[in-house]
């Protein structure tokens, strides 16, 4: 057994699959974006975690698979709401008690580095934060607004160039359909701008779902009407259309996704491009996930 005290239901981005959960907090911050529900649980509060605990978690993790563990995910919603001083205080204690540790990555809410200057994200990087994944959800303002995500187009952009100008990777996520019909083709404009603009190592997109049902969510956007398969299709085309990167690893394969996507943005764009247009055109000629498979 790890010896970590954990918060069910435990989130975690799928390249993490191999990693230590380490939560330092419970929940999310903000809480507040109406069409997520991954922290509405009640047990789910959002809680800062005492130093005390976390190190001594960390210790006993050490004793029991010290040599074992590679990478290390923070959790929960946004770890990087701590102050620097906690999280350089954790970082040391993954260092000393963890040494074969290799990565050590967390999700964050752009608003969390609003009062972090450069050179407390530098302080970070150096002590072993490599890699963070960013829930951008769109680039457009008025989508954000619509959903209460509580960001702006430049207020991801600041948080995103933060973490690039320290030399931490950035796995930047947008949603598919967000917009709903009315704000489609900007929410695909506007957040290839974004990728545009910050130029991330990884990108990758999910299909906006509602598992629990989207009453919370159309209380707030009551204009919003879902977009069917062929719509998402049409909606990734403009997304990827506009995009102009150098080097991004892009992904479009989580389960919600009907048609899997990879590759590395600019080289595969036009394949990347091919593909959509041939499920857009011609949907009976592509290995489409069927519907029963998107575990959602």
């Amino acid at each position: 057994m790890i010896p970590i005290r954990y918060v069910e239901p435990v989130f975690r981005p799928p390249s993490e699959a191999e990693s230590l959960i380490l939560p330092v907090t419970d929940g999310c911050s903000w809480n507040h974006c109406t069409f997520c529900e991954m922290y509405t649980a009640p047990q789910k509060k959002f809680r800062a975690r005492e130093d005390a605990e976390i190190i001594d978690s960390l210790r006993l993790t050490g004793e029991r698979y010290g040599e074992q563990i590679r990478r290390v995910f923070l959790a929960d919603g946004d770890a990087l709401v701590l102050p620097t001083r906690r999280l350089l205080t954790i970082l040391e204690a993954i260092r000393t008690h963890l040494p074969a540790v290799r990565r050590i990555s967390s999700y964050c809410l752009p608003r969390n580095l609003r009062k972090k200057t450069q050179s407390e994200i530098d302080e970070l990087a150096a002590a072993g934060l490599s890699m963070v994944y960013v829930g951008a959800e769109s680039g457009d303002d008025e989508v954000l607004a619509k959903v209460n995500k509580g960001e702006t187009f430049a207020s991801t952009c600041e948080a995103l160039e933060k973490f690039g100008a320290a030399g931490i990777s950035r796995s930047v996520m947008i949603l598919n359909g967000l917009g709903g019909k009315v704000f489609s083709q900007q929410h695909a404009e506007n957040s290839a701008r974004l990728a545009n603009a910050v130029q991330p190592e990884y990108l990758a997109t999910l299909v906006v779902s509602f598992p629990r049902g989207d009453q919370r969510f159309r209380a707030d956007f009551p204009e919003w009407e879902p977009l069917d398969r062929q719509e998402l299709f049409i909606e990734m085309e403009g997304f990827l259309s506009a995009l102009e990167l150098k080097r991004t690893v892009f992904r479009s394969d989580h389960a919600s996704n009907w048609l899997v996507l990879k590759g590395t943005l600019g080289a595969d764009k036009e394949r990347l491009l091919a593909q959509v247009r041939q499920a857009i055109t011609a949907p009976e000629r592509v290995a489409l996930r069927p519907a029963w498979a998107r575990g959602l």
